[in-house]
């Protein structure tokens, strides 16, 4: 790991949501005591079973988070866009990793020990109250996806995830490109599914003229019809 070496107004737009709380002397130990890593696209964050060691907080880039299933399928269960914390609910339920995480692109993520965010969270009960919320957040995020991957039909799903995509990571200059390039099987993934059915509703979409695709780019063409596909379910 490489020692962080930013200036305060550098950090608080980093990591602004958890520095606010902070009073000048807690500010000044968590700079003490983060780094930041850089992952190559592709690299292992964390692996499934491993033990949680700190709080991340992805500054550049994507990171997926994701868990092996049955016959070796992976289900992606979030995908972290800046500046999104991760990597800490495990320590607080003290149990291992039950999840993996890997760098979508090249990113780079603040790492910052748990150790250090408890001896915070004992000092500072309005940073307690962020990380209830942040929880509170995920586990809403959480309960409905599990709602929409198992109860909409193909179309739904993936319309759904067309939209995520969109809102998580925007467009690129023309408007209507996602800035996101996944591959099908990440695709099918994301939207509980397998690459052949992502495939062929991708293919219908096309067809519809809600969106046209070039290679792994997607441009949305008719996101109020994506948008109710993905509704109807």
């Amino acid at each position: 790991m490489i020692k962080k070496e930013l200036s305060d107004a550098e950090i608080s737009e980093s990591i602004s949501e958890m520095w606010y709380p902070l009073n000048d002397e807690q500010r000044e130990y968590l700079v003490q005591n983060f780094t930041i890593q850089k992952y190559k696209k592709n690299e292992t964050i964390y692996c499934e079973g491993e033990t949680p060691t700190h709080l991340m907080c992805l500054l550049n880039g994507k990171v997926k988070i994701y868990k092996d299933g049955v016959g070796g399928r992976s289900q992606i269960i979030r995908m972290i866009k800046p500046v999104e914390y991760f990597g800490y609910r495990a320590f607080f339920a003290k149990e291992n990793f039950v999840t993996a995480a890997s760098a979508f692109e090249p990113s780079t993520i603040c790492m910052i020990p748990m150790t250090a965010i408890m001896k915070l969270l004992s000092e500072n009960n309005k940073l307690a109250m962020f990380f209830i919320r942040q929880l509170s957040v995920d586990l809403g995020i959480a309960d409905e996806r599990t709602v929409n991957l198992t109860q909409k039909h193909i179309r739904g799903r993936l319309a759904e995830s067309l939209l995520f995509l969109k809102d998580s990571y925007g467009l690129e200059e023309d408007q209507s490109t996602l800035s996101i390039y996944l591959s099908r099987e990440d695709l099918a993934n994301l939207s509980n599914m397998t690459t052949s059915n992502a495939i062929r509703t991708l293919s219908n979409f096309a067809a519809e003229r809600l969106i046209t695709i070039d290679g792994r780019k997607i441009k949305i063409i008719d996101e109020e019809k994506l948008k109710k596909i993905s509704k109807i379910g």
